[in-house]
């Protein structure tokens, strides 16, 4: 089996892909990893700390936080509410802001494609309050002014996702950026299971290998952080894990030579739980005078 062919977007997986490597001999330097829970909710973190860590595991110098979802997945109670409050928790440690800063949330992706269409359902969720606190500000003053966009994809509007979102950062002068995308696992275990928060960016599309331009500090000049979804698994990746003696001829005919992925049967309601609990988390990250029973009478 090829290891540089194993696809995932995930920190926690390129770690652990590193380390079954038979042709890797030594220790992983460079990089950092540890694991807590919190409210039942399993916290991976992995840091990579420098160029050699970036090298290891091909992903940019950062932090990343993965969330093991398995209670929420199976629907025990509470869950959506424990699993949101980590989420907040985890993203305002990674949030470099101020009390008033303001946050534009660029939901990315295609609505018409489900498993594609965690972003934009995230942002129909959102609480977003920018013109409420500058129309207002006697009575939405003590809100953090929060803004939200979904660029849709290159081949419906002709324009990058971030050209479009680079346009409404020139105009609206965010202090920072939450990106929210889906993602793909190489683990089926992870499949809608995990969610992932990093404060490198991210490349969208790169989970289909259609990646296009980066969402990431140095192209906007602001901090840009990334959440994202897992929910696919590329075919060959899942058949070559399975079998380690699968080739690349053997992936071409069991797939016919097509780019396929494997989602879950019930995708269309694992993306509309998955997009809430995402929404639910950034919003009482941003808001953090509201609880979930405010938020849920504002967006609904």
């Amino acid at each position: 089996m090829n290891w540089n062919q194993i696809r995932t977007d995930l920190a926690v997986e390129a770690k652990e892909l590193w380390e079954q490597d038979p042709s890797h001999t030594t220790e992983l330097h460079g990089v950092l990893a540890r694991e807590t829970k919190q409210k039942g909710v399993s916290v991976n973190t992995v840091q990579i700390l420098n160029e050699e860590g970036e090298q290891q595991l091909g992903k940019p110098v950062g932090t990343y936080v993965t969330l093991d979802l398995v209670d929420y997945g199976k629907k025990e109670r509470d869950s959506l509410r424990r699993a949101a409050q980590v989420l907040a928790g985890q993203l305002r440690s990674l949030l470099p802001l101020k009390k008033g800063q303001s946050v534009l949330v660029a939901g990315l992706g295609n609505e018409a494609v489900t498993p594609d269409a965690i972003g934009p359902k995230v942002v129909r969720q959102l609480v977003v309050t920018r013109h409420l606190v500058e129309r207002m500000p006697t009575l939405f003053g003590t809100y953090r002014p929060v803004s939200a966009i979904a660029p849709n994809v290159l081949g419906l509007t002709g324009l990058e996702s971030a050209e479009v979102v680079g346009g409404v950062v020139d105009r609206a002068g965010p202090d920072c950026m939450i990106v929210v995308d889906a993602l793909a696992a190489s683990d089926l275990r992870r499949v809608c299971r995990t969610v992932q928060l990093a404060d490198t960016g991210i490349t969208p599309g790169s989970g289909v290998q259609n990646g296009r331009a980066a969402f990431n500090q140095d192209r906007f000049g602001i901090p840009v952080i990334a959440v994202g979804v897992p929910t696919v698994a590329h075919v060959p990746t899942v058949a070559q894990l399975y079998d380690e003696t699968l080739d690349q001829a053997g992936v071409d005919e069991l797939t016919g030579g097509q780019s396929m992925v494997i989602t879950p049967q019930d995708m269309d309601a694992q993306v509309e739980r998955l997009s809430k609990l995402v929404a639910w988390g950034i919003n009482l990250a941003l808001q953090e005078s509201m609880d979930l029973e405010d938020i849920a009478f504002f967006v609904e």
